[in-house]
């Protein structure tokens, strides 16, 4: 007689697992936004993070290319190699995310000052950025889940959608980094 762990779905997943993934995928966007429309509320006298948002760059220039060379060794077949790219983008994007955080709780957002065209072009990327950043966090960790329950299938189902956008979401960071520098004080 065989027993099945009551978490433990027929589908091969682990329903506890499943769940806390579908927490975080909606509650860590949900505290990000709190903590950074309402950042005066956390705000430490004195903390110095004004260098976090070039780390913040860093951060996401670099989970850019391990995504990439995450997609470059799949396609290889290269498969430890592709776990370990997208284990270290994984990583960096949650670095990311607490440094974020941080620099979000305690200094106020910084107006973009230019004029014109450029300042369309600005808030296109920065609100697509925004929007796709908060389902990027859901779709990266159901991508996840699905690698390490071993369901292959529907990992490479989600992963066609996860990549681009959080690619995007990546390289977007960049680009908004840059654009609004100029106007850090």
């Amino acid at each position: 007689m065989t027993t099945t762990s009551p978490v433990t779905n027929p589908a091969g997943g682990n329903a506890r697992i499943k769940a806390i993934m579908i927490i975080l995928g909606v509650a860590i966007p949900v505290v990000v936004a709190i903590l950074h429309f309402f950042s005066k509320s956390f705000h430490i006298a004195g903390a110095q993070v004004k260098f976090l948002p070039a780390v913040n760059a860093v951060l996401n220039s670099l989970t850019a290319v391990c995504l990439l060379l995450g997609y470059y060794f799949i396609r290889q077949k290269q498969v430890l190699r592709h776990r370990a790219m997208m284990g270290t983008a994984f990583l960096l994007g949650a670095l990311f995310l607490v440094s974020y955080v941080m620099y979000h709780s305690q200094v106020e957002s910084t107006k973009f000052g230019g004029e014109g065209l450029i300042r369309g072009v600005y808030y296109f990327i920065l609100l697509s950025h925004i929007l796709l950043a908060a389902v990027t966090v859901g779709l990266v960790l159901f991508t996840l889940y699905f690698a390490l329950t071993e369901q292959f299938a529907k990992h490479r189902r989600i992963a066609r959608w996860t990549f681009p956008i959080w690619l995007y979401v990546s390289v977007t960071g960049v680009i908004v980094y840059f654009m609004i520098s100029p106007y850090y004080t």
